[in-house]
């Protein structure tokens, strides 16, 4: 693709799309159309020293786009209410759903190339597996609000006739690395675990409220942030078949293993202390989720993902003790 092509990014300013935009311009793209709410003030360090055209405020993008009618060759849709506590689906249901339906459209209309932002929160408690099937999207059960929004939405993609050229719904699995700072109690765990071992010497973790799990054995498929970006961007330049991908490593790996991680990028010992889990979120719980992985290697995605070990190494050593952005 063209380095001067017009490249719209939504979520601009948030964890993934910022990092998005770094990697883009690491690429030579500058030509880059920004869409978010950027009135936090929490988020304007993500997109410091960035280089891109315009940022262009989420709620008047549409009209921005009827008036200035842009020539543009690639979407990325990151925008999301992401958070898994917020429990009133009328926020998700107009960002995550209604939002999308009209990029989705804008897209179509206008033949351009579109990559969204799905979740494996859609896959609930894995009861059907961690499968990137389309068989199963319509039986999938989210645990919560944000869940089940982006699994709305990967269902009404799936019965459109009308499509873009190219498109391809990510269900991210769990993303950590820099660029998280805003995000609160929804950041990584590495991200509250660095800061609890700087500020109290150990590290606390959910105990386990099932017999089949010990403390902290609890499983997650954590992936690097800058693995995820290498995908965005291969989908970008390859454009395979469309549809919806899994993007995690194929790797679950405890919380425990995460929390260790985090110490030796610090040099340290691990100490870990248990809690219990707030009963708030005890019923919605994932205790286990795995990316299966084999459809992105089937259309030709090769490259190896980071370890959770690397991953976190880098994360820590090079960012959070650092203060520093992508």
């Amino acid at each position: 693709m063209d380095k001067n092509s017009t490249l719209v990014i939504t979520g601009a300013a948030g964890f993934i799309g910022s990092c998005l935009v770094e990697y883009l311009n690491y690429r030579g793209y500058t030509n880059l159309l920004l869409v978010d709410d950027f009135n936090r003030q929490d988020k304007i360090p993500n997109l410091k020293d960035k280089k891109f055209t315009e940022k262009i405020e989420r709620e008047q993008f549409f009209e921005w786009l009827f008036h200035n009618k842009p020539s543009i060759a690639f979407v990325f849709h990151i925008g999301a209410r992401t958070d898994t506590t917020e429990f009133n689906y009328a926020i998700h249901q107009h960002l995550n759903v209604e939002y999308s339906k009209k990029i989705w459209n804008y897209c179509t209309v206008h033949n351009i190339p579109l990559v969204y932002a799905s979740s494996a929160a859609t896959y609930g408690t894995g009861e059907f597996g961690y499968n990137d099937d389309h068989q199963i999207v319509n039986v999938l059960k989210p645990l919560n609000p944000y869940g089940v929004s982006k699994n709305e939405f990967d269902k009404w993609v799936l019965h459109q006739e009308n499509k873009p050229s190219f498109w391809a719904g990510l269900k991210f699995f769990n993303v950590y690395g820099p660029n998280e700072y805003h995000k609160g109690r929804m950041a990584s765990v590495i991200f509250h675990s660095y800061h609890q071992v700087r500020k109290n010497g150990y590290v606390k973790l959910f105990k386990s409220h099932r017999p089949d799990f010990t403390d902290g054995e609890q499983l997650r498929d954590f992936i690097y942030v800058k693995d995820v970006l290498k995908v965005c961007y291969w989908f970008m330049l390859h454009q395979p078949t469309s549809g919806l991908y899994n993007l995690g490593t194929g790797q679950a790996r405890t919380f425990n293993d995460l929390v260790k991680s985090t110490y030796a990028g610090l040099d340290m010992e691990a100490n870990i202390q248990y809690i219990d889990m707030p009963e708030d979120i005890r019923d919605t719980y994932q205790y286990f989720t795995e990316a299966n992985m084999a459809k992105l290697r089937s259309v030709g995605y090769m490259d190896t993902f980071y370890s959770l070990e690397k991953g976190v190494n880098d994360y820590v050593r090079n960012y959070l003790s650092k203060d520093k952005y992508f």
